[in-house]
């Protein structure tokens, strides 16, 4: 295991009936290795109003989580200038940019994906999956919004738990947190 990366994966959060619920795995891997079943991906910050999750790389989504968190306090809580400011920070930054991980992040309102390359991506239908497992997620959440009346919270749990059963890099210790 010469200088691989450890990876945090699968993570899917959704807008529904006033709730935003963000759902993560709890698998780190290092290469094919599965080296932690029981991780915390997913956090609230700004005095809980805003959920955050994310993929990639643990050490570098820990300090991807920590710069939101402070483009949270210095906008005061204003969640989408927050988003772009760290996008644009990520982006042009020399450490930074070389960074390798995804984050979603959720309030009542909008759910973002922020990547490296300087994207603050909006879904068009307020759900957001990021990580190995997180198109497995994302097809199983969609197709549960449109055809059930499952609470956002279920939602994300089934989802997450059809993920853990196709992809390789997604456990089913499954953590929720709900605004």
């Amino acid at each position: 295991m010469k200088n691989e990366t450890i990876h945090a994966t699968t993570v899917l959060g959704l807008i529904r009936d006033g709730k935003a619920v963000l759902g993560a795995d709890g698998q780190v891997t290092v290469g094919q290795t599965v080296m932690k079943h029981h991780s915390r991906k997913i956090r609230k910050m700004y005095r809980g109003t805003v959920l955050v999750g994310f993929a990639g790389s643990a050490a570098d989504a820990f300090t991807l989580s920590e710069k939101f968190e402070a483009k949270l306090e210095e906008y005061r809580g204003n969640f989408e200038r927050a988003a772009v400011e760290l996008a644009k920070e990520w982006r042009t930054d020399k450490y930074l940019h070389r960074l390798e991980a995804l984050l979603a992040v959720l309030n009542h309102e909008k759910a973002l994906i922020i990547s490296g390359s300087g994207d603050v991506i909006e879904p068009d239908d307020g759900i957001v999956a990021i990580g190995s497992g997180g198109s497995y997620a994302l097809a199983a959440a969609r197709m549960l919004v449109k055809h059930t009346k499952l609470p956002a919270r279920d939602i994300v749990k089934e989802s997450l738990l059809a993920a853990s059963e196709i992809c390789i890099y997604t456990n089913s210790n499954i953590v929720i947190e709900e605004l």
